[in-house]
């Protein structure tokens, strides 16, 4: 008898191992979203939610991963930073999740990317941030989907700054806003423009009028406003309302299609700025046209912006590497990650190897205070700079062997 309950057991066992891994194939592939739903930045998170389900729907219908479905777990990280690390922790040990893609701020991403390559998950990072391709931020685990600071300045400094000009910035004080004018001041300097002058604003200031005379005592040639959502607008509006734009030019490093929408043609009339995406570029970009009619069948005719449509990318080519790699392990599909050349959204990316900062082109835009009674089209591109290594800080300078 006890050599028959000893095989018994040892059956039972066996079957229980062979449904658990039965079970296994068969899970839900969890990708988290932590985005900052509440905030300043609440527009941009919310589109990037519903890119997100657009390229989560497309994989699903599909068929998933020998028929394993995505599952799309979205959270709120309230532009905390703290909020950001306990949400991704959650995601991670609660939710069991196999991927997380989301950010909207430098520093929560940075939250987020601590947590994530200390547990090894799979990270793609939709903010811009110089620093989380640097070295001490950056670890195997981790993808840069987005424009980084450096990028962007690059294009939009080089295009608007002359040798002789005088630049001032109203900068948002906490990280995006700082990288950001880090990046215009190694630009003025390699044009030979001066930087005459900057000030910090906290995120979320609702009043500038404390700020602009002082600007305005610099006599700038460009006042570059280093600041994103409600804050660039709302900037954009009061420099404007005070007859800054008369004499000077305004630019902005990420001129967004969300913002341009909420401030209205008058407020933003001539500002140039740099972005990832802008729908126009259909005519000439097979993908751009594939993501804005996908977009467009989902949201009653609208557009995607351009954070919006990098959650597309992301969530896009993180599965597109696991097709690849044909598991969810997560070494495998790094692996799979690191070595993808896609065209996603708006022409071919891939992953540089040192940081993991995708390689893509960057457009010059400049608003139209008209839209030729398409209210969608708000913007002129002015040049489009092409992908190119040459864009990005050397591996060597990011502290990279």
């Amino acid at each position: 008898m006890k050599s028959v309950n000893k095989w018994a057991f040892v059956l039972c066992m066996a079957s229980t191992a062979t449904m658990t891994g039965v079970q296994a194939q068969t899970d839900p592939i969890r990708i988290g979203l932590p985005v900052p739903l509440t905030g300043p930045y609440g527009a941009d998170a919310k589109d990037q939610v519903r890119n997100a389900e657009i390229a989560v729907k497309e994989f699903n219908d599909a068929g998933g991963l020998n028929g394993r479905k995505v599952e799309l777990l979205v959270r709120d990280d309230k532009l905390n930073p703290g909020e950001a690390a306990t949400r991704a922790l959650e995601l991670i040990e609660k939710d069991k999740v196999n991927f997380i893609v989301g950010g909207l701020s430098a520093a929560t991403q940075l939250a987020t990317n601590n947590i994530t390559k200390q547990r090894k998950i799979l990270y793609i990072s939709i903010s811009q941030s110089d620093t989380i391709n640097e070295a001490s931020d950056y670890s195997r685990y981790t993808f840069h989907e987005a424009l980084n600071p450096y990028m962007t300045t690059q294009a939009v400094g080089k295009y608007v700054f002359k040798k002789g000009m005088r630049i001032a910035f109203i900068t948002a004080d906490y990280a995006y806003g700082h990288e950001m004018a880090r990046g215009f001041r190694r630009v003025a300097e390699e044009v030979g423009a001066e930087v005459v002058g900057e000030v910090k604003h906290p995120l979320g200031t609702s009043d500038y009028s404390i700020f602009l005379p002082r600007l305005q005592a610099l006599k700038p040639d460009v006042l570059v406003f280093n600041n994103l959502g409600r804050d660039n607008y709302i900037s954009i509006k009061q420099a404007t309302d005070f007859g800054m734009k008369k004499s000077t030019i305004f630019a902005t490093p990420v001129l967004m299609y969300t913002s341009r929408l909420a401030g209205g043609p008058k407020v933003y009339d001539g500002v140039i700025g740099g972005t990832s995406y802008y729908w126009g570029i259909q005519d000439n970009t097979p993908s751009a046209k594939k993501l804005n009619d996908l977009y467009k069948a989902a949201n009653k005719g609208t557009y995607p912006s351009d954070y919006g449509a990098m959650a597309y990318s992301a969530v896009k080519s993180l599965l597109t590497a696991v097709t690849n790699a044909g598991t969810v392990d997560t070494e495998k599909v790094v692996d799979a990650l690191a070595a993808l050349k896609y065209d996603t959204y708006k022409g071919e990316q891939y992953y540089r190897p040192c940081d993991h900062q995708s390689v893509q082109s960057v457009f010059i835009i400049q608003s139209k205070d008209t839209n030729a009674g398409n209210p969608d089209d708000v913007f002129s591109v002015l040049k489009t700079v092409p992908a190119s290594e040459s864009m990005l800080r050397t591996c060597a300078e990011l502290g990279h062997k």
